[in-house]
Order: C-alpha cells, then sequence, then structure tokens
C-alpha cells in the first residue's frame, strides 16, 4: 500500500502543542505512530499529493552518511532497529531522506530485515554497504560493523570531495580555453576567407584547412553537444555485459597513472572491508565473499574468486593473493606477516590507510600535471591557429611582390 504524508497536531505530556508532518498508509497508522510517540492526536489531515520544489530533493551520499551514523548509535544503544529508524526519521527535516526512512521501516515492520530493504534501493546502498549490513545482522554484531560502515562512507565521500575540488580549477580552465578556441574560430577565422577573396590569390593548404573547419564548426558545431551523450551510451555498453566490463577494466587498469590509482583504490576497499569483516569475528571465507560484491574493477572482483576457491583448498590468504599476481606485492606480502603474527586485521587496516594515503597522492600528482599540459595545449592550439593565417598572409604579401 502506498504512503502519504500527513500534517498533525498533537500534545505531549507536558501539555505542549506539537506539529509536524509523518507517513503512513492510512489515518489510523497515523493516529498509532503518534501515540507511540507518546503524543495525543489533536488534528490529522492528508497533505495534497502537489510537491514542492523542497520535497522533490533527492538523497544525497552526506544524507547517507548522517543516517548510517545516526543508526551507528541507536543500534549501539540496543534500541530495535524499526524503533531507531522511528527515531531517525523525526531527526531530519528533508523531506526525500524522511519518505526513504520510513519506507525502510515500512519493510522491516512487515518482517523483512534492514539488508532486505536496503537491497531494493541499489542506487542509494551500495554493495558494500548491504553486505555488511547483511552479515552484521547474521552474527549478531550489527552495532559492530555498522560503525565500520559509515567510517568507510566517509572516507569515500571525503576522497570524493577532495578530488572535485581539486579537478575544479583544471575544468574551469579547459572549458575556457575550448570556448575561447571555438569562438576564434567562428568569428575571426572566417574573416580572413573573405580577406584572401579580395585578393584572388590562391589559398595555401593549412589555411584552406583551418577555413574548411571553422566554415564546419560554424554549420554543424552543435553536434559536439551530442559527444557527451555518445560517451555516456558508450560507458553503458561497455558496463551491460560481464565480459564487456572485463575487458574494459583491465584496459584501465593498465593506463599509466590511471590504472595505478585504480589500484591503489581497490585495494584501499580491500583491504577496509576484509579488515572490518575480520575484526567483527566472520569466518575468512565468508568475508571473502562478501569482498568480492564490494570491487568495483571486475578483473579484481575475478581474481578474488580465484583467491577464495584456492583458501577454501588450503592456501592461505596471502599465497593465494600472491599467486594471482594482480594486488599490490606490500598487500600480499604484509597479508602473509599478518597471519604468521595472528594480526591480519589489524594489518589489513593500516594498510587500507596507506592506500588512501596513496590515492590522494596520485590524484594530487595527476592534477599537478594536467594544469600545465592543459595550459600547453590550449596555447598550442591557438598558437598553431594564428601561424597558420599569419603565414598565409605573408604568402600573399610575397606573391604580390
Amino acid at each position: 500500500m502506498a504512503l502519504h504524508q500527513y500534517l498533525y497536531q498533537a500534545c505531549d505530556v507536558e501539555g505542549n502543542i506539537l506539529t509536524g508532518r509523518l507517513s503512513a498508509e492510512n489515518q489510523q497508522e497515523a493516529v498509532l505512530n503518534l501515540q507511540n510517540q507518546q503524543l495525543i492526536p489533536l488534528k490529522i489531515e492528508q497533505e495534497p499529493e502537489t510537491r514542492s520544489l523542497m520535497e522533490r530533493q533527492t538523497v544525497s551520499s552526506r544524507d547517507i552518511i548522517d543516517f548510517t551514523e545516526g543508526l551507528c548509535t541507536l543500534v549501539e544503544a540496543k534500541i530495535p532497529i524499526d524503533r531507531a529508524l522511528t527515531l531517525l526519521q523525526n531527526t531530519t527535516v528533508k523531506p526525500a531522506v524522511q519518505q526513504l526512512i520510513e519506507d525502510l521501516r515500512q519493510e522491516v515492520k512487515e518482517g523483512k530485515s534492514l539488508a532486505e530493504a536496503l537491497q531494493t534501493r541499489p542506487t542509494l546502498f551500495s554493495r558494500m554497504y548491504i553486505n555488511m549490513v547483511h552479515a552484521g545482522e547474521e552474527g549478531g554484531i550489527l552495532d559492530q560493523l555498522l560503525p565500520k560502515v559509515a567510517y568507510s562512507l566517509a572516507m569515500t565521500d571525503q576522497a570524493k570531495r577532495t578530488i572535485i575540488s581539486s579537478l575544479i580549477y583544471p575544468a574551469i580552465l579547459l572549458f575556457t580555453g575550448l570556448i575561447s578556441v571555438i569562438l576564434l574560430m567562428i568569428f575571426v577565422v572566417p574573416s580572413f576567407a573573405q580577406l584572401f577573396k579580395d585578393m584572388g590569390t590562391h589559398i595555401p593548404t593549412s589555411a584552406a584547412f583551418l577555413l574548411g573547419l571553422s566554415d564546419w564548426l560554424t554549420q554543424y558545431g552543435w553536434t559536439l553537444l551530442l559527444i557527451p551523450v555518445g560517451l555516456m551510451l558508450l560507458w553503458k555498453q561497455l558496463n551491460a555485459t560481464t565480459e564487456r566490463r572485463t575487458r574494459r577494466d583491465h584496459f584501465l587498469l593498465s593506463l599509466p597513472i590511471l590504472g595505478q590509482l585504480i589500484l591503489q583504490s581497490e585495494s584501499s576497499r580491500f583491504c577496509r572491508t576484509l579488515g572490518a569483516l575480520l575484526s567483527a569475528g566472520i569466518p575468512l571465507l565468508k568475508s571473502l565473499h562478501i569482498v568480492r560484491g564490494v570491487m568495483e574493477n571486475e578483473v579484481l572482483a575475478n581474481s578474488l574468486d580465484q583467491v577464495e576457491d584456492q583458501v577454501r583448498g588450503g592456501t592461505s590468504l596471502g599465497r593465494a593473493l600472491s599467486n594471482q599476481g594482480q594486488f599490490p606485492v606490500l598487500l600480499t606480502q604484509l597479508i602473509i606477516v599478518g597471519e604468521e603474527s595472528g594480526r591480519t586485521a589489524q594489518i589489513l587496516e593500516k594498510l587500507a590507510e596507506k592506500f588512501d594515503n596513496t590515492v590522494k597522492q596520485y590524484t594530487a600528482r595527476l592534477v599537478a600535471l594536467l594544469e600545465p599540459l592543459l595550459i600547453l595545449a590550449l596555447g598550442a592550439i591557438v598558437g598553431t591557429i594564428v601561424i597558420i593565417m599569419l603565414s598565409a598572409i605573408f604568402s600573399i604579401n610575397e606573391v604580390n611582390f
């Protein structure tokens, strides 16, 4: 049954009048929800279905982090999930988040586990999130795993924000440079065509090519807007099947700088997730199966399938990873040391921090390299245009002389 929004006016135990909004299937359930919160309903009416711009807000990654941190606090206090979700719903003012929590609460109330409720929303909750919650519910250690999930989400969000902020200046530089070149080609270069026509001389080949390109941009330049759309469609096609994803991810890993960045990032994800599971007492084989679902790179995920088979056959985790040869040597060697000393989980958590720092360093280097390359490339393009047109003008003067 669909959920509806109700506006209410109620009285608390101290006689204070409270107003607010809640979600319920019908008015009777809305009354029960208020009574469960020790409120006396005075007035309840269904809100019109038309929604304002504020209510159309989407749930952001920051909202998911806040939700997870709040849920951590309540679960650690041994509050049941359905009650915890009710309390969380009353702590947020964002309608989209309120609706999300209410939907989760309703599904839990109907008998689903929290992981099953999360699984129906893959765009909001990652495979790592769902698998960790599932493991926590099965092992009765949700209060131990949720803080690790919240920490992992916070670190991922921080890394993403760092990368985005680092790329703002190069993006502005690239956009400004491309617009300048396009305007130069559309408004400045065509004026030389009239000059050559008035002089009645032969146009040099390089200048003729430039004038032809300028004419094409003037008539069909709008088609350049289709390039981002085409790239998005191509990416979806590459992501359509496991075989295509494997080929795509193998190519990405082979790239000089970007490949190392992806490998270090995936290694960090592997270490943090596996370390959290092992420290919470989850068996190694089950932990590896969960981590397999967390990896975003298909090549590394397939490698973990082989690692899981070898571990099941009696090989140690470090040796199995070393045999595959996909992960960094430092990771495999330190895991071997950790297994020998019985400190695998602790070493994995330290490795996750190390790989996070490496990712930050690679990102900083990439951005530092990108800025001068963009300046040089745009300068070379503008300089080439100017040199071609000036050379063509000088050739006219030589012929006339």
